[in-house]
């Protein structure tokens, strides 16, 4: 049922397909990638990905992160901008400035930032623009 070559392309499709930042790392600097990422230690500069970035409960980015999406249950500091959806866990601390389109954010997650929320907006007058033509 399972051959060989199939469980070698399969590990060959996921390998490096995600990034990991330990608790005993600090980095200081910018990071480009098409991956996901997940940080539990200690990042200083910017990331930007078109996947996915974890911030784990010890995980700290002070900088600027773009990314598709973002679950963040540890720190972060500076400029964040999530294409999708931001989702902020319990023990969350943000602090800066946010551009998101979706936001999730569990009691308890501290949440000092001015906020942008994108996309819904334009949605919200072209609807509003057809009941109106409707109506008329």
């Amino acid at each position: 049922m399972f051959s060989e070559s199939k469980k070698g392309r399969n590990n060959e499709t996921t390998r490096g397909q995600s990034n990991r930042i330990g608790k005993s790392t600090s980095i200081k600097g910018d990071v480009v990638s098409k991956s996901d990422f997940r940080i539990d230690g200690k990042l200083d500069g910017s990331v930007e990905t078109t996947g996915k970035i974890v911030i784990g409960q010890s995980g700290i980015i002070t900088g600027k992160v773009t990314c598709a999406n973002a679950d963040i249950q540890g720190r972060f500091h500076g400029e964040l901008v999530v294409s999708n959806l931001l989702t902020l866990k319990s023990s969350a601390v943000i602090e800066g400035d946010v551009t998101v389109s979706k936001l999730s954010i569990e009691p308890g997650a501290t949440f000092n930032a001015t906020c942008a929320m994108k996309t819904g907006i334009k949605e919200l007058k072209s609807s509003e623009g057809k009941k109106a033509d409707k109506t008329a």
